[in-house]
């Protein structure tokens, strides 16, 4: 069994770099994240109940449909963990805790290792699959509706706009520059079913992780990739994104130049968990939402 879903929520941090770095894209979205951290207060923010009774009722059915696994919100948790976990590897609880101060990153040169762009594209691209396939979980739907997927990507808001905002930003513009679209593409096109197999992402998730037609697993994030290009371009323009906007956002709390934005991209995989962090937070609020309308 997964940890509970209430514990999940329960125990989402108020501060630290995950929340400093999303709270950072209020430029870029402002006003769509709100950390919403503990389950008795999404309970209320949800339903807009103040009645205990009411409350606890839907919240044993949110628990109850949870931990129902013919349901497939633990793998959209799972998966969400799992994509973050990877970016993760080199994390250290030090940085990750560090609040108030900025975090010199030139004395942490040593300990990061910034990815090459072919295993950046990977990343970026496997993170935006995740978000089809957990979207597919929640919802109940097949994994490869990528269709569904689009017309909701319409309507996203708060945590989930976030996510998608910081999935552009720190996975693409920071690390792979303004035309990360098209240099990550080509490093899509010219990938083979044997640079996925060595990414240690793919491997803990392939299983969720449809086929697309001939092209097997690696044709559906080529495909999933290319549907979403359209829709990360026109977020990038019609919010003139640069790396460097992204940076002097980020600058707040991260000493740090724009000749070093490799090194920045490698911070924020090892020091940021928002994929897992924003993800609780959507699966918490589908959950209760789902209860409250059954009860």
């Amino acid at each position: 069994m997964a940890q509970p879903i209430n514990e999940r929520v329960d125990a989402l941090p108020t501060k630290g770099m995950t929340v400093f770095s999303l709270n950072a894209l209020d430029f870029a979205v402002p006003g769509a994240w709100e950390n919403l951290v503990g389950w008795e207060n999404t309970l209320r923010a949800v339903t807009g109940e103040d009645d205990a009774d009411l409350l606890q009722t839907v919240s044993d059915r949110a628990i109850e449909l949870y931990n129902d696994k013919s349901q497939g919100y633990q793998n959209a948790l799972f998966l969400y963990d799992t994509i973050d976990a990877a970016g993760r590897a080199l994390g250290t609880a030090a940085l990750a805790n560090k609040v108030g101060e900025k975090v010199p990153l030139l004395g942490m040169l040593n300990k990061l290792t910034p990815r090459a762009d072919k295993a950046q594209a990977i990343d970026l691209s496997l993170k935006l699959v995740v978000e089809i396939v957990a979207f597919c979980q929640i919802n109940g739907i097949p994994g490869d509706s990528i269709g569904d997927f689009m017309a909701s990507l319409g309507d996203y808001g708060g945590e989930s706009l976030t996510r998608m905002a910081a999935l552009v930003c720190f996975d693409g513009l920071i690390p792979l520059g303004p035309d990360f679209i098209g240099l990550a593409t080509d490093k899509l096109t010219s990938l083979s079913g044997g640079d996925l197999l060595d990414n240690s992402a793919f491997q803990k998730i392939q299983r969720f992780v449809p086929e697309y037609e001939s092209g097997g697993k690696l044709g559906f994030i080529r495909h999933s990739f290319a549907t979403v290009s359209d829709w990360m371009g026109g977020f990038v323009a019609d919010r003139d994104l640069t790396p460097q906007k992204v940076v002097t956002n980020l600058q707040s709390f991260i000493e740090v130049t724009d000749d070093k934005l490799d090194y920045l991209a490698a911070l924020l995989d090892m020091s940021t968990n928002y994929y897992a962090h924003t993800g609780v937070q959507t699966l918490a609020k589908r959950l209760i939402d789902r209860a409250y309308a059954e009860i």
